[in-house]
């Protein structure tokens, strides 16, 4: 008995062949002609890459998502699909400018990512990098001594979401640059969520309160 193809992601190459195709520049022909099996919504189906971010950077949102990155944290990957997902204006790396990519799921090709090798640098880009040339806030996430609840905090419209790395959190240097820390409320025994979820869920906070 043969075995029953495996379920594929996405849509087949452009029905009715090249005749068919249509006359839009952003649509690539590779894709059109072999099929789209990205991990796109159906709106960008067949779009090229390009094309995908010059419409994303119409509509992005206008906080920012830094996270560090001294120890090549895992969770970077994730925090980078999660920013797409809920169209962050940019991705900071601080520290190593190597990162795992793995969980990005190549979102990291749709999402601006910008890298700055220490704290310091990060709070010199966010000091004129605010609306109308300010200064953005920036704001820490973790649950250290001092840190109050995101639930019911007022995020500012624009702003930077800094998080530390996984086990050991934000760094001394970026609790101090950070105008607050917030902390998410916990009820179990575990001292701490997974530094990407903890993310997901500051970003959809953000979201709920502005979009």
């Amino acid at each position: 008995m043969e075995e029953e193809p495996s379920e594929q992601v996405g849509v087949g190459p452009w029905p009715g062949g090249p005749q068919a195709w249509p006359d839009d520049p952003r649509y690539d022909r590779d894709l059109l002609e072999h099929g789209d099996r990205r991990n796109v919504v159906d709106r960008y189906r067949y779009w090229t890459v390009e094309a995908v971010v010059a419409d994303l950077d119409t509509r992005r949102h206008p906080f920012h998502v830094a996270v560090e990155n001294w120890a090549h944290d895992m969770n970077i990957g994730s925090v980078v699909r999660t920013a797409n997902a809920f169209a962050a204006a940019e991705v900071h790396i601080v520290g190593r400018r190597r990162w795992n990519r793995r969980g990005a799921m190549v979102t990291d090709r749709y999402q601006h990512v910008r890298h700055h090798p220490t704290v310091e640098d990060l709070l010199a880009w966010a000091s004129t990098a605010g609306p109308d040339g300010g200064a953005l806030p920036v704001i820490g996430i973790d649950n250290v001594p001092g840190s109050v609840p995101l639930e019911g905090y007022p995020l500012p419209r624009a702003c930077v979401l800094l998080f530390g790395q996984e086990s050991v959190g934000l760094s001394p240097a970026a609790q101090e640059a950070a105008q607050d820390v917030l902390h998410i409320r916990q009820f179990g025994s575990t001292r701490s969520i997974n530094a990407g979820a903890a993310a997901a869920i500051a970003m959809h906070t953000w979201v709920v309160r502005h979009a």
